[in-house]
């Protein structure tokens, strides 16, 4: 039975990943801040462990086959590149080296899609496009861009496997976070949509993907986890469809999303969280799409539909009064 250790594995994806080891046969171990935070069932091979990233992982690291390191922070409000860097590449870069010491073959890195070039639907970014604007300016992507080189740069020392995930949606989003979206227009009278797009996929899917690279992943690779292109409103569309529901569509025109930027940029400089900043206003305007051909092909993964993955967060939402 293969071992294997990963962090974040409280979050979406996380626990996502630790459901599908278990029952592709592995022995994990997982590092969380709360063992009632988990939200899987037990396991007789599960072992979840109390701490943080800043801990000693030394003595549970010992015979592990491979670390899959999850964890990072995504929050969007804070305000400097190094609220970022603490935890998406300073810690990246210790339990990298905690993984070195003990003998571990194999580090999987989450990363982010948003670290690659991003296109349209004739032309999908993939995992050969470089980073462009609006995400050069984001702390986080650029938090996980620096993480990546980091990691690529030791590729001789140790197998390292990124995978680059889009906008996921699906169960055990308890935060929620990226789930929050659907809040956007579940139950509402009027949903207010950006004009731009981005590609979404099932988390069920996306942890598939990690499982995958687990065995398949070649060293020094990127693959992006897709599936589908979608504009906001039509994402919306699918989740009135799904929810049963015909609120009044809205479209934000981008000069006012343009003039919440700037807005935003200006509490920014006066040390105020908000979510709002010209990089992420732009997000909203574009075609954030991508391929996920490669991971098709070499990965073998077979994605599910965003309906699927809707009524699978709109399940659970349900389930656990997360509205």
């Amino acid at each position: 039975m293969k071992k294997v250790f990963v962090t974040g594995a409280t979050g979406l994806l996380g626990t996502n990943v630790i459901i599908k080891l278990l029952k592709d046969g592995y022995f994990v171990i997982a590092l969380v801040r709360q063992k009632s935070k988990y939200l899987g069932e037990e396991d007789k091979n599960l072992k979840l462990i109390e701490g943080d990233l800043a801990a000693d992982l030394s003595l549970f690291l010992k015979e592990v086959d491979c670390f899959i390191h999850i964890a990072a922070e995504t929050r969007q409000d804070l305000l400097s590149y190094e609220d970022y860097k603490n935890i998406n590449y300073d810690m990246v870069v210790k339990v990298f080296t905690q993984a070195k010491v003990c003998g571990i073959k194999r580090f999987l890195f989450i990363s982010s899609a948003n670290t690659l070039g991003h296109g349209s639907v004739e032309n999908p970014g993939n995992e050969q496009k470089i980073q462009h604007y609006p995400f050069t300016k984001s702390h986080y992507a650029q938090s996980k861009v620096e993480a990546e080189n980091y990691l690529l740069q030791h590729r001789n020392i140790m197998d390292i496997v990124i995978l680059n995930p889009t906008f996921m949606i699906g169960a055990y989003d308890s935060k929620p976070s990226s789930g929050k979206i659907i809040f956007w227009a579940w139950k509402k009278k009027l949903v207010f949509y950006p004009k731009g797009g981005k590609n979404f996929v099932h988390a069920e899917d996306a942890a598939n993907g990690v499982v995958e690279a687990v065995k398949k992943g070649k060293n020094g690779e990127k693959y992006l986890l897709a599936q589908e292109n979608l504009s906001y409103k039509e994402f919306f569309m699918k989740v009135n469809k799904i929810t049963d529901q015909n609120p009044v569509m809205i479209p934000i025109p981008n000069t006012i999303l343009k003039i919440l930027g700037w807005i935003g940029d200006g509490l920014r400089k006066l040390n105020i969280k908000t979510n709002l900043c010209s990089p992420h206003m732009k997000a909203l305007q574009i075609c954030n799409y991508y391929s996920n051909q490669k991971s098709v092909n070499e990965l073998g993964i077979k994605y599910q539909s965003i309906d699927k993955a809707i009524k699978d967060a709109v399940q659970y939402f349900t389930k656990n009064n997360t509205y």
